[in-house]
């Protein structure tokens, strides 16, 4: 079992509509996720708390819980996760298969990378880069 990290910032993102198992799928098949952890809560049906470790990162995820809150999950916009990678086409592409809605095609950015930006099915938006190769 890979261990969690000690250090750094881990985001940790909300999966509304009681979508979090299915969001874990959609990580392995978009991102090559290694799902770490599972814990689901006593209703047998949400996920409580997932780790996942994504191209050498962590990420966290949990479906929504307002009962403990006090309020439902904040809205995906606002934020971008950023997956620096090997190949940007080639996640990108990868993702987009696995159900991800492309919002700006992968191509040669100014300061030297091969970057797009994805939306995934729960409304969390990434970018990809990749430094161009010559």
């Amino acid at each position: 079992m890979a261990e969690r990290p000690t250090g750094g910032i881990t985001p940790f993102l909300t999966i509304r509509e009681r979508r979090g198992q299915e969001a874990l799928a959609f990580y392995e098949a978009a991102f090559g996720a290694e799902v770490v952890e599972r814990n689901i809560a006593e209703d047998g049906e949400r996920l409580m708390q997932a780790g996942l470790r994504i191209n050498n990162g962590w990420l966290m995820l949990s479906d929504e819980f307002p009962e403990w809150t006090g309020h439902p999950a904040p809205p995906a916009e606002g934020v971008t996760l950023h997956l620096q990678v090997d190949d940007a086409d080639a996640w990108a592409e990868r993702a987009a298969a696995a159900g991800a809605e492309v919002t700006m095609p992968v191509a040669d950015a100014f300061w030297g990378d091969r970057y797009g930006q994805l939306r995934d099915p729960f409304g969390h938006q990434w970018s990809i880069g990749s430094p161009i190769k010559s």
